[in-house]
């Protein structure tokens, strides 16, 4: 009797993960002249839009509070199905947090080549995806789903946040101090399994772990400037908070954090195409030449569900760096 081998979902994609990102600077000229429109007699107020790229709209509502709305989807990033749930499910609640905000309710948005997948990974897909936001303590309402010939997954995820306590892109101020709240190396790692099946166990706990308690001790702080670590690597992610905000923003590059085997990976060539493209959209806004190109690419790497990059200190997350007044560069890595 043969035995099938089994099904790995990153076979069926063409990329994995926030790797499949648009390029940030595609990206922003596909959007540039959106954010002065709005409806001539709007329902609500948008207190955060388009205008700074940050990670989710916040529009105001009765009694102080916002609604915080997100999305996030993306192709597999591990061969695991319910694995690959978890982890989507983990990084579009991330958005949420990343505003200061608790996520209320999610939406499932499913593409999947019905003909070529069975309809069971599917199904485990989405079962990965309501067990992680159940444990964030946020309802899952149904959703909708297509005939894909890429498998993709995630959710749309409304919240609630204190309109006078959201943390946005464009708050750092001069003299705090930058942290990160998870390491880095997801990308590498998972371009690794993609090409040879070998699973980062400590990747994927990565991934599937809530932001939830960086977030609240960032408002707990008075935190009021972060963002999420997601596809356009850390370098991607804070050049645009720090060009928001009107700083330059130095990193000390000894003091990033790294998973296990990510230099490894990337010695080993794992690298994404993302990832590079993250590096060369800020390479002129910023001052590499304390660091070597694989350095570079590291602190590029494109995350999938990674951690939140804040200006402030969080108990737990090392201090990377800190934001000073605008200088020649607006990312000065040392």
């Amino acid at each position: 009797m043969t035995i099938a081998p089994p099904i790995r979902l990153t076979q069926y994609a063409h990329g994995g993960g926030c790797a499949c990102k648009i390029p940030p600077g595609e990206l922003e000229a596909v959007v540039a002249g959106l954010t002065a429109r709005g409806p001539a007699d709007p329902a609500a107020e948008l207190v955060i839009g388009l205008d700074d790229g940050d990670d989710a709209a916040v529009v105001r509502i009765a009694g102080g509070q916002g609604l915080v709305l997100t999305t996030d989807f993306f192709t597999p990033v591990v061969d695991d199905a319910y694995t690959f749930g978890r982890i989507a499910a983990a990084n579009a609640l991330s958005d949420v947090y990343a505003m200061g905000g608790t996520p209320v309710v999610a939406v499932n948005l499913l593409g999947w080549p019905r003909d070529v997948l069975p309809a069971e990974l599917a199904a485990e897909v989405l079962r990965g995806g309501l067990e992680v936001a159940h444990e964030a303590g946020c309802h899952v309402g149904g959703g909708h789903s297509i005939d894909d010939p890429e498998p993709k997954y995630g959710m749309a995820v409304t919240g609630v946040v204190d309109v006078d306590r959201i943390i946005t892109n464009s708050g750092a101020a001069a003299g705090t101090p930058l942290s990160l709240t998870k390491p880095l190396g997801v990308g590498v790692l998972n371009s690794r399994m993609k090409a040879t099946g070998e699973v980062s166990e400590e990747a994927v706990a990565s991934m599937t772990a809530l932001n939830r308690e960086a977030g609240q001790a960032a408002v707990a702080a008075g935190i009021r400037a972060g963002t999420d670590v997601t596809g356009f690597g850390l370098l991607g992610h804070l050049y645009k908070m720090a060009r928001a905000s009107g700083v330059t923003a130095v990193v000390d590059a000894a003091a990033v954090p790294y998973l296990t085997g990510a230099r490894e990976a990337l010695a080993a060539g794992f690298v994404s195409g993302g990832t590079r493209r993250n590096l060369d959209w800020v390479r002129p806004h910023t001052d590499l030449s304390a660091v070597s190109e694989d350095e570079a690419l590291l602190l590029a790497d494109a995350q999938t569900s990674g951690g939140l990059l804040l200006s402030g200190e969080v108990p737990g997350a090392p201090v990377i760096g800190e934001f000073v007044p605008r200088g020649e560069h607006v990312v000065v890595i040392r």
